[in-house]
């Protein structure tokens, strides 16, 4: 049994705990995986027992010093993963490109609130077209600015942002099913880029599961016509 235990939320829903279980998966670490059902009544204390800050996801090493660690916030995991496996470079090697990741990779974790409000990541919905307010449209527009920048100057190698899969297109994951789900027009590089993305065993198997979820979460269901 591994010493990782991954705690996370919802898998229809919650786009931070993705993020770290994709890293993890994609880099082919064993960890165990613990979910909790969001918003319920006895949801804060469960998650409370394993996350200082109440909130999913946290990472724990039963492996490390003093006899275990906990690290929530979905950045702080990634970071904390990549220094413990070195050989799996979840960062990019070079200097200018690692700072470049980094950077986007803060810019994703810190901004595009608008984005985050009108368009809740959801697997198992479609909504063409809702939630592109011109506020969401100038997130969109930097987010795909990002993509371009990024694969111009270092994907050779790959399909993703740097070559290779790393930590920022973990961070950028969630984005491209929001994308999906609300039917996001793309251009050729954008598409590309998300393509790949969606590509991906692991994403598979993780979209898979949100859908086959039974709860309904109506704060992240806006557009959803009643029945």
């Amino acid at each position: 049994m591994s010493d990782l235990t991954l705690f996370i939320g919802n898998k229809n829903y919650s786009s931070w705990s993705l993020r770290p279980w994709l890293l993890l998966r994609e880099a082919d670490i064993a960890f165990n995986e613990v979910r909790f059902s969001l918003y319920q009544q006895d949801s804060k204390a469960q998650i409370s027992a394993h996350s200082p800050s109440g909130r999913v996801p946290a990472l724990r090493d039963d492996a490390a010093i003093r006899g275990g660690l906990t690290v929530w916030d979905s950045l702080a995991i990634c970071e904390y993963i990549a220094e413990q496996f070195p050989i799996k470079e979840l960062w990019p090697h070079a200097i200018d490109a690692r700072a470049v990741a980094r950077s986007v990779s803060a810019e994703i974790h810190s901004g595009f609130s608008a984005l985050r409000n009108a368009m809740s990541m959801n697997c198992r919905e479609r909504f063409p077209g809702k939630g592109q307010t011109p506020e969401v449209l100038t997130d969109i527009a930097r987010i795909t600015a990002i993509w371009h920048d990024c694969r111009a100057r270092y994907g050779n190698g790959g399909g993703f942002l740097f070559g290779k899969f790393t930590i920022a297109d973990a961070m950028y994951a969630p984005v491209v099913l929001r994308f999906q789900t609300y039917a996001v027009e793309l251009d050729e590089v954008a598409q590309a880029y998300s393509n790949a993305i969606l590509s991906l065993p692991s994403l598979k198997e993780w979209i898979a599961a949100g859908v086959a979820e039974s709860e309904t979460l109506p704060q992240f269901e806006p557009y959803k016509s009643p029945t």
